[in-house]
């Protein structure tokens, strides 16, 4: 996946636990949890925008864009 989702980093930062922020966010753990463990196919703007209320954030310190590996690797000069 491109979209890399760091709200561990983020709770852990806030000090903010699972149970916690599931109720502040009015989510279900089960989905919050899918969340902090990266395996989201999407998020709505409504529940990133709790998200990042909550935490005291924003967006860009939850996503992260990360290309995906190409497979093909280059040699210590770059090539």
């Amino acid at each position: 996946m491109s979209i890399v989702i760091n709200l561990d980093v983020m709770m852990a930062k806030r000090k903010i636990g699972l149970t916690e922020l599931a109720k502040e966010v009015d989510i279900t753990m089960a989905n919050l949890s899918i969340l902090k463990n990266n395996k989201a196919k999407a998020v709505r703007f409504s529940t990133l925008n709790a998200i990042c209320k909550a935490l005291d954030c924003q967006p860009g310190d939850i996503l992260e864009y990360a290309p995906e590996d190409t497979g093909i690797q280059m040699n210590e000069k770059g090539i």
